[in-house]
């Protein structure tokens, strides 16, 4: 996600700056009828090797009769236009806002003739714009076909992840070509029981024709509030692609995701892929879709959502947000590009050539150019301030800490916050760098500092997750009788957790490095009395044999000894 900055001036501004391309996220969807503690879940991975991770926050405010938003693109900072702005926006931190409403995304890109250079409103803004206008998923569907009507639609294909405290919906989206204002689009409310994903491919194939009750399309929209109301699309969903020649069949036929972007090898082996992958650490049938996720078999598609063998609970998503493929076929610590330690990461790019021949580097949910990532809880036995919980971390997701961060929060945590540092700017006091600065040291012995570090990990996170429930109970109670003193609660432990959450960080590195430092591993040791000092207790654990056995394999007798 790209850096947001609000300026209160007589005009609403709206500005995004530090272009980057945001073609590599994932998102998971997840009903309160698949949760332990019966809470809606959306996850986000926004990935870019020029994406600066901070969270993001607007207060709630009334505005002045005739102020405006000013949009700038998201990917480039381009000005695109002004619409206006809206009598009253909630407030939003990260992307979650004070009604616990959630919005996530990944680029599928499509159809490149679809694009429409007219538009004013791209993707990045959707998401704030909505955000700050729309109370629960069903309003923000409405608003965000609204906004684009109104104004045209500036981006390429967009999956995105939208959720609330009672349920959690897939929306995906295209233009309808050049001059032509607005987007093709359909969105589906996940079953209860159920969980969804996408990682930048489309996943909604067929879906079930109008029928004015459980299915509608956009000529009937104010009919979306009406809670039997599972599938909604544009009106012209199928017509665009019949303009372009793209389908001729009937509409029950036609196949969102088939038509205007269609699967290949690509698509699925780094896209499908991941979503395959978290689906598979929760479902014990999804092996029979392994062939898909490796781009064998583009006809074995997974099913938009699936139901996990049992309930989950956010300790189960974070290890889903966690995936570097483990135990499968594609498993990244286990090919000789995990170097001798079992390394989790591959610099790009992400495929090569040899002789000719393309080959691939694994894109997995976990690595390392994730600027930030969270997973949402919205529930709706809590009063909004309380109920949601954006469980937020900078950097690459297997090697981060999910800090909870409350919706009804009124300032955020200076480690995380906008302005303390940039992509080219360090700052010992940004929990972007401190946390690249851990990752980054463990990219290089992995499998040596791992219990070290992951034992770190487990006692913040668990600590966290203990505490909140005593937050919960404490500000829910508080809420009766003193909202306001509920949100300075939340407020103040969401803030102090946060900087909390870095200094125990930059603590951990000064323990890594110092341990590990050199290639040594080093321990320690007691001063016995009449010692000033006593050196630590060194070992040098060296290569593993395995990896020893793949150098003599692939040099001979060049290193051999001579006797």
């Amino acid at each position: 996600m790209k850096k947001l900055l609000f300026f209160i001036v007589p005009a609403a501004v709206l500005y995004m700056a530090a272009s980057y391309q945001a073609d590599a996220c994932t998102n998971f969807i997840i009903t309160k009828g698949a949760t332990k503690d019966g809470s809606v879940m959306i996850t986000y991975s926004a990935d870019s090797h020029v994406l600066y991770g901070e969270l993001y926050f607007w207060p709630a405010r009334n505005w002045p009769a005739g102020s405006m938003v000013d949009i700038y693109e998201w990917d480039t900072g381009k000005f695109l236009g002004r619409i206006p702005q809206t009598a009253h926006t909630y407030s939003v931190v990260g992307n979650m806002n004070q009604h616990q409403l959630v919005i996530g995304e990944t680029t599928f890109g499509g159809r490149e003739e679809l694009a429409d250079s007219t538009g004013i409103i791209d993707y990045g803004s959707l998401i704030y714009l909505t955000l700050q206008r729309a109370k629960n998923a069903r309003e923000a569907i409405y608003t965000i076909a609204t906004l684009l009507d109104q104004y045209g639609y500036a981006s390429s294909g967009e999956s995105f992840s939208i959720g609330d405290a009672n349920e959690a919906w897939i929306m995906e989206l295209i233009g309808r070509g050049p001059g032509k204002k607005g987007a093709v689009w359909v969105a589906r409310r996940i079953p209860e029981g159920y969980i969804s994903g996408h990682a930048n491919h489309p996943r909604i194939t067929t879906f079930p024709v109008a029928d004015g009750k459980k299915s509608i399309s956009s000529k009937d929209l104010n009919k979306i509030y009406n809670p039997e109301v599972e599938t909604v699309y544009a009106w012209d969903v199928v017509d665009v692609a019949r303009s372009y020649g793209w389908f001729k069949g009937n509409d029950r036929d036609f196949s969102f995701s088939d038509v205007y972007a269609p699967i290949d090898y690509s698509g699925a082996r780094f896209c499908e892929a991941r979503v395959w992958s978290g689906f598979n650490k929760v479902n014990s049938q999804m092996g029979k879709y392994l062939d898909y996720a490796m781009g064998e078999n583009l006809k074995n598609r997974m099913p938009l959502w699936i139901k996990p063998d049992n309930k989950i609970d956010l300790k189960d998503v974070m290890n889903m947000m966690r995936d570097y493929y483990q135990g499968t076929p594609m498993d990244m610590s286990k090919d000789p590009g995990a170097g001798p330690y079992g390394s989790t990461v591959r610099w790009r790019p992400m495929q090569w050539k040899i002789d000719g021949v393309t080959y691939l580097h694994e894109r997995a949910i976990s690595t390392q150019q994730t600027g930030f990532s969270f997973i949402s809880q919205s529930r709706s036995y809590l009063p909004d301030p309380v109920g949601g919980i954006l469980w937020f971390g900078v950097d690459d997701t297997f090697f981060t800490v999910y800090s909870p961060m409350y919706c009804g929060m009124t300032r955020v945590p200076e480690a995380f916050a906008v302005g303390n540092g940039d992509m080219m700017t360090f700052s010992d006091n940004s929990a972007f760098w401190v946390f690249n600065q851990v990752s980054n040291f463990m990219y290089t012995r992995t499998s040596q500092m791992i219990d070290d570090f992951q034992a770190k990990q487990k006692e913040l996170e668990d600590r966290f997750i203990a505490e909140t429930k005593k937050i919960d109970s404490e500000a829910s109670d508080l809420y009766k009788n003193d909202p306001v003193a509920a949100v300075s609660l939340v407020t103040e432990y969401s803030v102090k957790t946060g900087n909390f959450t870095v200094d125990e960080w930059k603590g951990l590195y000064r323990f890594l490095f110092t341990k590990y430092m050199d290639g040594n591993v080093k321990v320690k040791q007691p001063v016995p009395a009449g010692y000033s000092r006593v050196n630590p207790k060194v070992s040098q654990p060296g290569y593993p044999e395995e990896w020893l056995r793949f150098v003599v394999k692939s040099t001979g007798d060049r290193y051999k000894v001579k006797q």
